[in-house]
C-alpha cells in the first residue's frame, strides 16, 4: 500500500525524484491485509485507478502512462534509472543537497504559467518533534494506547477494591489520561471501546462480589473482542498476540486483587465477634459475676455464666454483647 501511495504521490509532483537504490509501482488494488479483492470488485478499482493514474502521467508521456497502466494490471515495479529512462521521474538525487542542486533552474508549470525554481544554496530549517510532541507520539501507536488504557483502569480497580495511599489511584488516573489523549487522535471503533468498558465493569463486580471466575471470564472474552474492533483502520490494528497477552495478564492480576480481598476480609472476621468465639483467657479482676479478663492480647470486660472465678483462673469465651464478653470457667483451669 505504502509503495503504491507513494508512486501516486510521485505522479502527482511537479518535480520527482528517487534515490539510486530505490524502487517505484507495484500500483495493483488490495485488500486492507494485502489480500486479493473480489473479481469484480478488483476489476472496478482497477478501472478507477488507472483512469486516475493515466490522467497524471499523460504530461510525463505516452510511455509514462503505459508503465502506468502496467503497473496497475500486472503490480509492475521500477527501479530508479528504469524510472528516470520511462519518465516518471525527473532527477535521481543521493540525498536532499543533491536533489535541492538538480531543482536549481528545474521550470514546473504552475497555475498554467512556468516557474523556474531557484533553490541552489537555500537555506535548510529542520524541525525536530519536541520532547513533548516525541512524547506524545509514541502513546499515539494504538498498541501504547491499549497498554496505558488497560494500566490505568487496573490500577483503578485495585484502587476501589482495596483503598489506601491513593499512589495507585493517582497513577491509573495519569495513565487513563493519556489512553484517552491517545485514543482521540486515532481512529476509534466505538463498539469496541464499549466492549472494553463493558469488560472492566465486569472486572470490578468480580472484585465487589466474587463468581468464582463468571464475572473474570466474561471480562477477558468482552476485552479481546473489544480490542480486535477497537481501531476501525486495519493500519492501526493491534496486534492479536498482545490483546489476548494483556487480557490474561488483567484476569491473573483480578485474581490477585479478589485473592487479596479475600485474606483482609478474612482478617477482619478473625478480629470481629466471631473472632473472639472460643478464645481462653486469665481472669485479672474476680468474676462476680462481672470482672475483667485477658484476652486475644487485650483486657476485657466480661460476665461469668457459671458463677464466680477468681483471679488467675482460665476461662473460654461463649460470647459478646458490644464490649463485655460472656464466659465460663475450663474445668481444671490453672491458676497465674
Amino acid at each position: 500500500a505504502a509503495a503504491s501511495a507513494g508512486t501516486l504521490i510521485a505522479l502527482a509532483g511537479h518535480a520527482a525524484a528517487m534515490a539510486p537504490d530505490t524502487s517505484i509501482g507495484a500500483l495493483s488494488p488490495v485488500g486492507p491485509q494485502g489480500e486479493e479483492l473480489p473479481e469484480t470488485v478488483g476489476k472496478k478499482e482497477r478501472e478507477m485507478l488507472k483512469a486516475s493514474a493515466r490522467a497524471l502521467a499523460r504530461r510525463r508521456g505516452e510511455a509514462a502512462v503505459e508503465w502506468v497502466a502496467e503497473a496497475i494490471d500486472e503490480a509492475k515495479a521500477a527501479t530508479a534509472q528504469e524510472a528516470l529512462e520511462v519518465g516518471l521521474i525527473d532527477f535521481l538525487a543521493r540525498d536532499l543537497d543533491d536533489l535541492l542542486t538538480k531543482l536549481d533552474g528545474f521550470q514546473v508549470e504552475v497555475g498554467g504559467e512556468r516557474v523556474t525554481l531557484r533553490t541552489a544554496g537555500a537555506r535548510i530549517e529542520r524541525l525536530p518533534m519536541t520532547p513533548l510532541e516525541r512524547f506524545l507520539h509514541v502513546i499515539s501507536d494504538p498498541s501504547i494506547a491499549l497498554i496505558l488504557m488497560t494500566i490505568g483502569i487496573n490500577a483503578l480497580i485495585f484502587e476501589l477494591a482495596s483503598p489506601g495511599g491513593y499512589v495507585l489511584g493517582v497513577v491509573g488516573a495519569i495513565c487513563l489520561g493519556l489512553a484517552l489523549y491517545a485514543l482521540g487522535v486515532l481512529s476509534v471503533n466505538y463498539t469496541g471501546l464499549l466492549f472494553i468498558a463493558l469488560a472492566f465493569v465486569l472486572f470490578f463486580l468480580e472484585t465487589q462480589s466474587p463468581t468464582q471466575g463468571i464475572f473474570t471470564a466474561a471480562g477477558v472474552a468482552s476485552f479481546i473482542f473489544g480490542a480486535i474492533l477497537l481501531f476501525s483502520s486495519p493500519f492501526y490494528a493491534v496486534p492479536r498476540g498482545l490483546i489476548v497477552a494483556t487480557a490474561l495478564a488483567t484476569g491473573a492480576f483480578l485474581a490477585f486483587v479478589v485473592a487479596k480481598a479475600a485474606g483482609a476480609q478474612r482478617r477482619r472476621v478473625a478480629t470481629g465477634r466471631e473472632g473472639l468465639m472460643g478464645e481462653t483467657g486469665v481472669v485479672r479482676e474476680a468474676l462476680d459475676p462481672e470482672g475483667v479478663v485477658f484476652v486475644h492480647g487485650e483486657l476485657w470486660r466480661a460476665v461469668a455464666e457459671d458463677g464466680p472465678v477468681g483471679v488467675g483462673e482460665r476461662v473460654r469465651v461463649t460470647g459478646r454483647e458490644g464490649l463485655c464478653l460472656r464466659v465460663r470457667k475450663i474445668a481444671g483451669g490453672t491458676r497465674h
